[in-house]
């Protein structure tokens, strides 16, 4: 019987070191640290926003836009995964690149902005 507690209580001290660690990881930016690529345009629509805005703040400064997508990410898929970033939007605006926004944690329901790629070749569709 002693055997099996000190089994039980090893994997409940590990189980909670693994929780833990992954709690407090941030979502992956891209090439850049700042979770930028590229350099918008002065005066452009990209130039007046970054990383960290909500989106309602972003649409509220550079309008909608042209076509959006959403995904879950592998972490809503975490058993007691109760952290953040279990779900992402992009928003794709034409000319000027697209827009990732990190959400799903439980009880948050807004969006934050982690990644700006600029890319004036954008088409402003989800292919």
């Amino acid at each position: 019987m002693k055997k099996l507690f000190g089994v039980i209580a090893a994997s409940a001290v590990l189980f909670a070191g693994y929780v833990h660690a992954d709690s407090d990881a941030q979502p992956a930016a891209s090439a850049s640290s700042s979770g930028v690529v590229g350099t918008p345009a002065p005066g452009s629509k990209f130039s007046k926003i970054q990383v960290g805005m909500h989106s309602r703040e972003v649409t509220d400064l550079i309008g909608q836009p042209n076509d959006q997508k959403g995904y879950q990410t592998g972490k809503a898929f975490i058993p007691f995964h109760f952290g953040g970033d279990n779900y992402r939007m992009e928003y794709h605006y034409k000319g000027e690149g697209t827009l990732t926004f990190s959400g799903g944690g439980i009880g948050d329901s807004s969006f934050k902005l982690i990644r700006i790629n600029v890319d004036p070749s954008e088409t402003g569709y989800v292919h």
